[in-house]
């Protein structure tokens, strides 16, 4: 691979991060996020391995591949950083502001998660729009970070698609429902998004006739998940309008891994 050597596996199950693209062999080393820490107030190196004699190697200082900052009284684990090993940022089924071919040849993958403490909370608001904030400040910063990758709806984001939507987020607007979940056709139809189990438990299907106008059911869904984020999911059957003024409902399904969307 070039710039890189071999990959990390990453995709294991209880992977609860993103990973941050970067052109083949432009990958941070420790001493970049640590100059990227010292240009912003408010994020500080707050564990660093290679200052420990046993991972001082033939690499000096940037021996080590990772480091831990913390942003808001969160921490957050960067790893796979140069001259370490890259990441494999997995497969990809959704692509938003991104047309390039993907491969480990042109594209290295950081690490960015919670840390370790924080692992079992990645879905939770207080610690996902903190490591958002900590990739836009990433993004902004490195010129050679192209895009984001979000496991859960196995979506790659352009960098400037990203911080437009995560930014009106984090800005008090509506969640990012399209790149942190994503949608796809399923085999009978049906709209279903992809990554909103992540945050809720749930995934939503909006049900044919509905799903025959993409376009329309497209908006429909990113509205109803911003709603679903907010209260959680569901509980049991609710009753809603549409843009267009017809009335809705939205069913669990038997299993109540799926909100079903149906006209009433």
């Amino acid at each position: 691979m070039e710039g890189g050597g071999a990959i990390i596996k990453s995709q294991r199950s209880d992977f609860v991060g993103l990973h941050l693209l970067f052109a083949a062999g432009k990958r941070p080393t420790l001493a970049a996020i640590r100059d990227f820490a010292s240009a912003h107030l408010s994020i500080f190196v707050s564990h660093d391995p290679a200052s420990t004699p046993e991972n001082r190697g033939d690499a000096g200082d940037d021996g080590a591949s990772r480091i831990e900052l913390l942003l808001d009284g969160l921490t957050f684990d960067l790893g796979a950083l140069a001259p370490g090993e890259a990441s494999d940022f997995g497969a990809i089924e959704s692509r938003f502001d991104w047309d390039e071919p993907l491969s480990s040849q042109r594209f290295e993958s950081v690490i960015l998660q919670p840390g370790h403490h924080l692992r079992g909370a990645a879905n939770m608001m207080p610690v996902a729009r903190t490591m958002l904030r900590l990739t836009c400040e990433l993004v902004q910063y490195f010129d050679d970070l192209e895009a984001i990758v979000w496991p859960p709806s196995q979506s790659v984001i352009g960098r400037e698609f990203f911080l437009s939507v995560a930014k009106a987020w984090l800005d008090g607007g509506a969640f990012p429902a399209l790149g942190l979940v994503a949608f796809r056709e399923a085999v009978d139809g049906a709209l279903q998004s992809a990554g909103l189990g992540f945050w809720i438990g749930q995934e939503l299907r909006i049900e044919p006739p509905l799903s025959n106008d993409r376009v329309a059911a497209t908006r429909l869904g990113v509205r109803l998940i911003n709603q679903l984020i907010l209260v959680g999911g569901i509980d049991e059957s609710e009753r809603i309008v549409a843009p267009d003024g017809s009335r809705l409902i939205m069913r669990l399904s038997l299993n109540r891994k799926f909100i079903r969307v149906l006209r009433e």
